[in-house]
Protein backbone atom coordinates (compact mmCIF):
# COMPACT_ATOMS: atom_id res chain seq x y z
CA UNK A 1 0.00 0.00 0.00
CA UNK A 2 1.40 3.40 -1.00
CA UNK A 3 1.19 6.36 1.39
CA UNK A 4 1.18 10.01 0.32
CA UNK A 5 2.07 12.46 3.09
CA UNK A 6 0.82 15.99 2.40
CA UNK A 7 1.51 17.48 5.84
CA UNK A 8 4.99 19.11 5.73
CA UNK A 9 5.44 18.69 9.50
CA UNK A 10 4.66 14.98 9.34
CA UNK A 11 6.89 14.60 6.29
CA UNK A 12 9.83 16.15 8.16
CA UNK A 13 9.17 13.98 11.20
CA UNK A 14 9.16 10.79 9.15
CA UNK A 15 12.36 11.73 7.33
CA UNK A 16 14.09 12.68 10.59
CA UNK A 17 13.07 9.39 12.20
CA UNK A 18 14.36 7.37 9.25
CA UNK A 19 17.63 9.31 9.18
CA UNK A 20 18.18 8.87 12.92
CA UNK A 21 17.58 5.10 12.74
CA UNK A 22 19.52 4.56 9.52
CA UNK A 23 16.37 3.30 7.78
CA UNK A 24 16.81 5.91 5.03
CA UNK A 25 19.93 4.24 3.64
CA UNK A 26 18.07 2.99 0.56
CA UNK A 27 15.58 5.86 0.23
CA UNK A 28 15.56 7.69 -3.09
CA UNK A 29 14.08 10.77 -4.74
CA UNK A 30 12.44 10.38 -8.13
CA UNK A 31 12.06 13.83 -9.72
CA UNK A 32 11.23 15.42 -6.39
CA UNK A 33 9.11 12.54 -5.04
CA UNK A 34 10.62 11.01 -1.91
CA UNK A 35 10.57 7.19 -2.15
CA UNK A 36 10.84 5.28 1.13
CA UNK A 37 12.36 1.94 0.21
CA UNK A 38 11.45 -1.27 2.04
CA UNK A 39 13.92 -2.14 4.78
CA UNK A 40 16.65 -4.45 3.53
CA UNK A 41 16.41 -7.72 5.45
CA UNK A 42 19.40 -9.86 6.44
CA UNK A 43 19.27 -11.91 3.25
CA UNK A 44 19.26 -8.75 1.13
CA UNK A 45 22.30 -7.36 2.92
CA UNK A 46 24.11 -10.71 2.72
CA UNK A 47 23.55 -10.89 -1.04
CA UNK A 48 24.68 -7.29 -1.47
CA UNK A 49 27.91 -7.85 0.48
CA UNK A 50 28.79 -11.14 -1.21
CA UNK A 51 28.02 -9.88 -4.73
CA UNK A 52 30.11 -6.76 -4.12
CA UNK A 53 33.00 -8.92 -2.87
CA UNK A 54 32.79 -11.30 -5.85
CA UNK A 55 32.90 -8.44 -8.35
CA UNK A 56 35.78 -6.75 -6.51
CA UNK A 57 37.74 -10.02 -6.51
CA UNK A 58 37.00 -10.58 -10.20
CA UNK A 59 38.18 -7.09 -11.15
CA UNK A 60 41.18 -7.23 -8.83
CA UNK A 61 41.38 -5.74 -5.33
CA UNK A 62 44.14 -3.26 -6.19
CA UNK A 63 43.13 -2.22 -9.69
CA UNK A 64 41.64 1.07 -10.88
CA UNK A 65 38.12 -0.37 -11.03
CA UNK A 66 35.74 0.80 -8.31
CA UNK A 67 33.09 -1.45 -6.77
CA UNK A 68 30.65 -0.09 -4.18
CA UNK A 69 27.96 -1.70 -2.07
CA UNK A 70 25.39 1.00 -2.77
CA UNK A 71 25.86 4.56 -4.01
CA UNK A 72 23.82 7.62 -4.95
CA UNK A 73 23.42 7.86 -8.73
CA UNK A 74 21.92 10.95 -10.38
CA UNK A 75 21.47 12.54 -13.78
CA UNK A 76 22.85 15.90 -12.62
CA UNK A 77 25.79 17.40 -10.74
CA UNK A 78 23.94 20.26 -9.04
CA UNK A 79 20.63 19.70 -7.33
CA UNK A 80 21.22 15.97 -7.55
CA UNK A 81 19.14 15.26 -4.42
CA UNK A 82 16.03 16.12 -6.49
CA UNK A 83 16.51 12.98 -8.62
CA UNK A 84 18.65 10.00 -7.67
CA UNK A 85 18.62 6.23 -7.26
CA UNK A 86 20.60 3.91 -4.98
CA UNK A 87 21.50 0.64 -6.70
CA UNK A 88 22.69 -2.13 -4.37
CA UNK A 89 25.98 -2.67 -6.23
CA UNK A 90 27.80 -0.17 -8.43
CA UNK A 91 30.82 -0.76 -10.67
CA UNK A 92 32.71 2.15 -12.24
CA UNK A 93 35.48 1.25 -14.68
CA UNK A 94 38.32 3.45 -16.00
CA UNK A 95 37.03 5.78 -18.70
CA UNK A 96 33.46 5.55 -17.43
CA UNK A 97 31.00 8.31 -18.22
CA UNK A 98 30.08 8.48 -14.52
CA UNK A 99 31.65 11.46 -12.72
CA UNK A 100 32.53 11.28 -9.04
CA UNK A 101 30.86 14.26 -7.37
CA UNK A 102 31.74 13.18 -3.85
CA UNK A 103 28.15 12.88 -2.68
CA UNK A 104 27.04 10.92 -5.75
CA UNK A 105 27.85 9.70 -9.22
CA UNK A 106 26.60 11.90 -12.04
CA UNK A 107 25.86 9.77 -15.07
CA UNK A 108 25.71 6.04 -15.34
CA UNK A 109 28.12 3.62 -13.72
CA UNK A 110 29.17 0.80 -16.04
CA UNK A 111 27.35 -1.93 -14.10
CA UNK A 112 24.64 -1.89 -11.43
CA UNK A 113 22.84 -4.62 -9.50
CA UNK A 114 19.44 -4.34 -7.85
CA UNK A 115 18.29 -6.87 -5.23
CA UNK A 116 14.51 -6.82 -5.28
CA UNK A 117 12.58 -6.58 -2.00
CA UNK A 118 8.79 -6.98 -1.63
CA UNK A 119 7.02 -3.79 -2.67
CA UNK A 120 10.03 -2.03 -4.16
CA UNK A 121 10.18 -0.65 -7.70
CA UNK A 122 13.51 -1.93 -8.99
CA UNK A 123 12.18 -2.63 -12.48
CA UNK A 124 10.76 0.90 -12.64
CA UNK A 125 14.33 2.20 -12.36
CA UNK A 126 15.43 0.68 -15.67
CA UNK A 127 14.35 3.68 -17.76
CA UNK A 128 16.31 6.01 -15.47
CA UNK A 129 19.38 3.78 -15.69
CA UNK A 130 19.07 3.71 -19.48
CA UNK A 131 18.77 7.50 -19.62
CA UNK A 132 22.05 7.94 -17.70
CA UNK A 133 23.75 5.22 -19.81
CA UNK A 134 24.29 2.41 -17.30
CA UNK A 135 25.72 -0.28 -19.59
CA UNK A 136 24.38 -3.34 -17.75
CA UNK A 137 21.95 -4.00 -14.90
CA UNK A 138 21.57 -7.28 -12.99
CA UNK A 139 18.23 -7.79 -11.24
CA UNK A 140 18.15 -10.34 -8.41
CA UNK A 141 14.55 -11.35 -7.78
CA UNK A 142 13.67 -13.45 -4.73
CA UNK A 143 9.94 -14.03 -5.23
CA UNK A 144 10.25 -16.25 -7.18
CA UNK A 145 14.01 -16.54 -7.37
CA UNK A 146 15.47 -15.45 -10.72
CA UNK A 147 18.29 -13.41 -12.23
CA UNK A 148 17.75 -11.02 -15.13
CA UNK A 149 20.56 -9.31 -17.03
CA UNK A 150 19.79 -6.13 -18.99
CA UNK A 151 22.15 -4.48 -21.50
CA UNK A 152 22.06 -0.95 -22.92
CA UNK A 153 21.08 -0.68 -26.58
CA UNK A 154 19.81 2.14 -28.76
CA UNK A 155 16.34 1.25 -27.54
CA UNK A 156 17.20 1.35 -23.84
CA UNK A 157 18.06 -1.43 -21.41
CA UNK A 158 16.93 -4.67 -22.98
CA UNK A 159 16.71 -8.10 -21.38
CA UNK A 160 19.68 -10.27 -22.37
CA UNK A 161 18.61 -13.38 -20.49
CA UNK A 162 17.02 -14.90 -17.42
CA UNK A 163 18.28 -17.60 -15.08
CA UNK A 164 16.27 -19.54 -12.52
CA UNK A 165 16.55 -22.90 -10.81
CA UNK A 166 14.44 -24.65 -13.43
CA UNK A 167 16.48 -23.15 -16.29
CA UNK A 168 19.90 -22.30 -14.91
CA UNK A 169 20.97 -20.28 -17.92
CA UNK A 170 24.37 -18.61 -17.84
CA UNK A 171 24.17 -14.82 -18.18
CA UNK A 172 27.48 -13.57 -19.52
CA UNK A 173 28.38 -9.95 -18.87
CA UNK A 174 30.22 -7.93 -21.50
CA UNK A 175 31.03 -5.19 -18.98
CA UNK A 176 32.50 -7.04 -15.99
CA UNK A 177 34.59 -10.21 -16.50
CA UNK A 178 32.06 -12.65 -15.05
CA UNK A 179 28.92 -14.63 -15.79
CA UNK A 180 25.96 -15.21 -13.48
CA UNK A 181 23.63 -18.17 -13.04
CA UNK A 182 21.12 -19.31 -10.44
CA UNK A 183 21.56 -22.79 -9.01
CA UNK A 184 19.77 -24.86 -6.36
CA UNK A 185 20.99 -24.57 -2.77
CA UNK A 186 20.29 -26.21 0.57
CA UNK A 187 18.17 -23.41 2.08
CA UNK A 188 17.70 -21.06 -0.91
CA UNK A 189 18.86 -20.75 -4.51
CA UNK A 190 22.44 -19.54 -4.92
CA UNK A 191 24.01 -17.12 -7.37
CA UNK A 192 27.04 -18.63 -9.06
CA UNK A 193 29.51 -16.04 -10.31
CA UNK A 194 32.21 -17.35 -12.66
CA UNK A 195 35.21 -15.43 -13.97
CA UNK A 196 35.77 -15.42 -17.71
CA UNK A 197 39.16 -17.06 -17.01
CA UNK A 198 37.29 -20.32 -16.33
CA UNK A 199 39.05 -20.78 -13.00
CA UNK A 200 37.73 -18.37 -10.42
CA UNK A 201 34.25 -18.97 -9.00
CA UNK A 202 32.14 -17.43 -6.22
CA UNK A 203 28.90 -18.58 -4.61
CA UNK A 204 26.65 -15.78 -3.41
Amino acid sequence: MALMVLDPTEERRLKDEREASGADRYDEVWEGVYMMAPLANNEHQFLQARLTRALQDALGPTGPDLVQAGANVSDREDGWAHNYRCPDVVVVLPGSGARDCGTHWCGGPDFCAEIISPGDRSRDKLDFYADIAVREVLLVDRDPWALELYRLTDGGLELVGRSDVAASNVLTSTVVPVSFSLTAGASRPQIEVRHHDGVQRWIV
